[in-house]
C-alpha cells in the first residue's frame, strides 16, 4: 500500500517537472513581481492556483490538465492560419488536439494509466462542457485568468463601442459555480467602472462596452 501511494505521488511529480520544463522554452516573457519568468510557467501557474480556488478538492486530473493547458502553444502561432473566423477556429481546433497529444505522451511517460490519460485529454478539449461539471470549472478557471492577468481596460475599449460599462461585479453567481464562492476584484483602471460606480453616477465617455458573467461583450 505504501509503495502504491509513493507510485502516484512520483508520477505527479514527475508530470509536473515535465511540463514545466516545455514551458521553459517558451521564448515568451514577463516581468513578475521584479522576476522574469516565460508566459507559458506564469500562466499555468495562475491556472492552477484558480483551479484549486474553485475547488479545494480538485480532482489530480483536473490539477494536470491545469499545469498543461496551452502546452507548447508557441509553436503553432496563429499566424500560420488565415486570419479570419474560419481561420481562427481552425487554430484552435488544432491546439487543442496538438495539446491533447503533447499531455498524453508526459503523462505516459510519468507512468498514468489510459484511463487518467484520457480524462486529461478530455479536460484540455473541454468535451461535453455544459454537461460536465469538471470541463465548467475548468472553464471558469480559464477565464479568472485570463481576467486577472490578460484583459486591460485599453482592449475593451479598443472594440470601438459607444459606451462600456462592466457588469461582472465583485463574486460569481453560486448557481455556476455551485456551492463554490470565490470574489473575484477588478482592479480600478482608467476607463472601467463597476455597478457601482454607474449607480453613483459616475461619467462615462463614449466608446462603452458592457462585459457580461457569461465571458462575452455585449
Amino acid at each position: 500500500m505504501a509503495s502504491h501511494a509513493k507510485f502516484e505521488v512520483d508520477r505527479y511529480r514527475k508530470a509536473l517537472q515535465l511540463f514545466d520544463e516545455d514551458h521553459l522554452q517558451d521564448p515568451r516573457h514577463l516581468i513578475v513581481q521584479g522576476q522574469k519568468i516565460t508566459w507559458s510557467l506564469f500562466y499555468h501557474q495562475r491556472l492552477f492556483h484558480w483551479v484549486k480556488q474553485l475547488d479545494s478538492e480538485v480532482s489530480e486530473s483536473l490539477k494536470l490538465a491545469a499545469r498543461c493547458q496551452h502546452i507548447k502553444r508557441w509553436t503553432i502561432p496563429r499566424k500560420d492560419f488565415p486570419m479570419d473566423r474560419s481561420g481562427y477556429h481552425r487554430w484552435r481546433k488544432t491546439l487543442k488536439k496538438f495539446h491533447a497529444q503533447q499531455a498524453g505522451e508526459i503523462l505516459e511517460k510519468s507512468g498514468y494509466d489510459q484511463e487518467t490519460i484520457l480524462r486529461v485529454q478530455q479536460l484540455l478539449q473541454k468535451l461535453r462542457m455544459k454537461l460536465d461539471p469538471e470541463v465548467q470549472l475548468f472553464e471558469n478557471a480559464i477565464c479568472l485568468v485570463f481576467l486577472e492577468n490578460e484583459l486591460k481596460s485599453e482592449d475593451v475599449l479598443s472594440l470601438g463601442f459607444d459606451h462600456v460599462v462592466t457588469a461582472t461585479g465583485s463574486t460569481w453567481e453560486l448557481s455556476t459555480l455551485d456551492s463554490h464562492f470565490v470574489p473575484q476584484p477588478i482592479e480600478k483602471q482608467q476607463g472601467v467602472f463597476t455597478p457601482d460606480d454607474v449607480l453613483k453616477g459616475c461619467e462615462l465617455q463614449s466608446p462603452v462596452v458592457v462585459y457580461d458573467f457569461d465571458y462575452y461583450y455585449m
